[in-house]
Formats: structure tokens, sequence, C-alpha cells
């Protein structure tokens, strides 16, 4: 599983990727975790807000940090 968080590197950014990375491991799951900030990258995925979460290249949240147990969610749906 391939997880990117969107983000230029503000505080939203930064505690999004600290919640995924929480998540994955409470949940004991292995994943490639990356923190994308070139914004050209990140308009390639048509994300106009950040933070951002993708998921095996799909945009599952953008605009929001989302909450830990949400984040399970998304991982569980996709594995």
């Amino acid at each position: 599983m391939k997880i990117e968080v969107l983000g230029t590197g503000c505080a939203k950014c930064k505690k999004l990727e600290e919640e995924v990375r929480n998540a994955l491991a409470e949940m004991d799951v292995a994943a490639e975790v990356s923190k994308v900030e070139d914004i050209k990258k990140i308009m390639s995925y048509k994300v106009m807000m950040t933070p951002a979460l993708v998921v095996n290249g799909k945009v599952k949240a953008a605009g929001k940090v989302l909450k830990r147990d949400e984040i399970k969610k998304i991982i569980q749906e996709e594995m």
C-alpha cells in the first residue's frame, strides 16, 4: 500500500502525516508513507486544498486533517 500526504509543509499537513503513521502503527499495517511537497505533483492530483490524503494513487480526502478513525477506515477499504 502506498500512502501520500500532499501539502507544502504547514502544521495541518504535518498533523495529517503524523495521524496516518499512528493509524498504521495501531492497525499493524505496513505501508509506504511519503510526504509530497512539490506543488506540481500536488496539482497533478487535481487537489486545490491541502492537506490531502492519497492512497494507492486515489485522492481520499482534501482540505482537512482527518481523524485517526477516519484514516483507519480508508486504509481498511484499500486493503
